[in-house]
């Protein structure tokens, strides 16, 4: 799930939302999956993992920055980036600073296990689901323009996933978000 696979199918069902070549931080990225995916379609991508052996070989494909976010000082003091995505991870003290990580105008994508997953599988410690509604309330402030809460079939697992952006300069939102990549309205 974290290592060379396919990028998650809810980051590539929203890709089509973020900026051309934006900045992304992919948190607790792993192997790499998801820096690598984005970093090929032109994105600036910052991959962030505890583990170095896990990042080995990864710096070809973005910026990557070794650091124990869970007790260390957050290695991303005043930067902010267009895409904030978060995959397979949850750390709630820092929840605040992962959303002060969207720049204005820019995206948070979050997907992770939710309650319910201790029925069929790891992880099961309540510190590592969340609860209901909880990113719901994590990205309070921001446009949420998809959230679901519930169990997938495939690979069976409980997650609870959400895409949202906050505000760009001047308090402006764009006046559609494209549900799919289809035609544009007009073309």
């Amino acid at each position: 799930m974290h290592g060379d696979g396919a990028p998650s199918a809810w980051l590539t069902r929203w890709a089509h939302l973020l900026p051309a070549e934006g900045s992304v931080l992919d948190l607790a990225c792993g192997g790499g999956r998801h820096a690598k995916w984005l970093a090929e379609r032109g994105h600036r991508v910052t991959g962030v993992d505890r583990d170095a052996q896990s990042l080995g070989g990864l710096e070809r494909w973005c910026e990557v920055i070794v650091a124990d976010i869970e007790s260390g000082p957050w290695p991303l003091a005043g930067r902010q980036f267009d895409t904030v995505l978060v995959a397979n991870y949850l750390w709630r003290p820092l929840l605040p600073l992962i959303v002060q990580s969207v720049a204005p105008g820019g995206w948070l994508i979050y997907e992770t296990f939710a309650a319910g997953q201790e029925t069929v599988g790891r992880p099961s410690r309540p510190d590592f689901l969340l609860q209901p509604g909880e990113l719901l309330r994590v990205a309070a402030g921001l446009r949420v323009v998809a959230y679901e809460d519930g169990f997938l079939e495939a690979p069976g697992r409980f997650v609870q996933r959400i895409v949202a952006q906050r505000e760009a300069e001047g308090g402006v939102y764009p006046a559609v978000h494209r549900l799919d990549e289809g035609p544009r309205p007009g073309g």
